[in-house]
């Protein structure tokens, strides 16, 4: 059993506490190399914050000078620290090299650790993923705060596979089906579908994750679009067409909105029109973020400029 954190240090009753790793991106291009706060979990609890959502981030921070950057970053967006995130390691990071076309291949430097303490209260959403879930020893703590919550709020998930830091296929994919029961939401991209399972179309890879117990499984193809799929529903979401400046932090972002969208839903569940409207607004959010360099999501005002009314998903207050 973990540990309830004290209420003394916590945030006023976060909407959205993000679970996960906070590393430095180290992005090299031929002009040089420039660091930026990175790493999945953090950059969808940034996104959040950038969408005006109370939101808390349990991490894992060296006690250094980019461990503090990284403090900074997500306190500018409205992100809080949860108690427990700061350690005296060496914080992360991760070496993106940006290829012509934008997309990033990644060399990391992370070990990943957690206290055995858990939020002293439940959020609406639980959300976590990526290396997290995967790497030992943290990812047990990880799923132990599932196991605790996963009754109690919504939970949502997105693997965000780095084939480099895991076992085996078959491990990975244990660990990975082993956590779908205890969540509400999966997304995962193109990429980390056909690497999980190689021998499934996506839209089979998303009813396997059904299957496993999710309610809504969400699997993004890039300029493709995005398949929203339920046991009872499964709709497709063209992308919006945008300028490609780099890839990076576009799946975060579309993650940042789904969890947005699906804040506003109210009591309409995972309707046809609903699901609509929530893919619509995350595709919107990718969108933005690839037209700029880095893990730069929009903010709330951005992201419903470019929507019509009868299309944005708005949490209420």
């Amino acid at each position: 059993m973990l540990t309830p954190q004290s209420n003394a240090a916590l945030p006023a009753t976060p909407d959205v506490i993000v679970i996960g790793e906070a590393l430095t991106d180290i992005v090299a291009t031929s002009e040089g190399t420039v660091e930026h706060p990175g790493g999945s979990p953090m950059n969808v609890a940034y996104g959040l914050g950038r969408l005006g959502v109370r939101t808390a981030l349990l991490t894992s921070l060296g006690n250094d000078v980019r461990g503090a950057a990284i403090e900074a970053h997500v306190a500018s967006a409205g992100v809080e620290l949860l108690p427990g995130s700061k350690s005296q390691g060496r914080t992360a990071s991760a070496t993106a090299t940006l290829a012509a076309d934008g997309s990033a291949k990644y060399d990391f430097d992370i070990s990943w650790e957690l206290p055995p303490v858990a939020p002293a209260f439940l959020p609406k959403v639980l959300h976590t993923g990526s290396i997290a879930t995967f790497l030992a020893p943290g990812a047990a703590t990880v799923k132990a705060l599932l196991e605790q919550s996963h009754r109690e709020c919504m939970v949502t998930y997105d693997p965000n596979v780095r084939p480099a830091l895991l076992g085996s296929q078959a491990e990975a994919r244990s660990i990975f089906e082993d956590l779908v029961p205890l969540t509400d939401v999966v997304k995962l991209s193109d990429e980390d579908a056909r690497w999980l399972y190689p021998t499934l179309e996506l839209d089979a890879a998303a009813a396997r994750i059904l299957e496993l117990g999710a309610g809504l499984a969400v699997v993004t193809c890039g300029s493709e679009g995005s398949l929203l799929a339920t046991p009872a529903t499964q709709l497709h979401i063209p992308a919006i067409t945008s300028v490609v400046a780099d890839t990076i932090g576009a799946g975060d972002s579309y993650m940042a909105a789904l969890i947005y969208g699906l804040l506003a839903r109210g009591t309409d569940g995972l309707a046809p029109a609903v699901l609509e409207t929530v893919g619509r607004t995350a595709s919107k959010a990718a969108a933005i973020t690839v037209r700029r360099p880095g893990a730069n999501p929009p903010t709330a005002e951005e992201l419903q400029a470019d929507l019509p009314d009868e299309a944005a998903a708005v949490p209420a207050a």
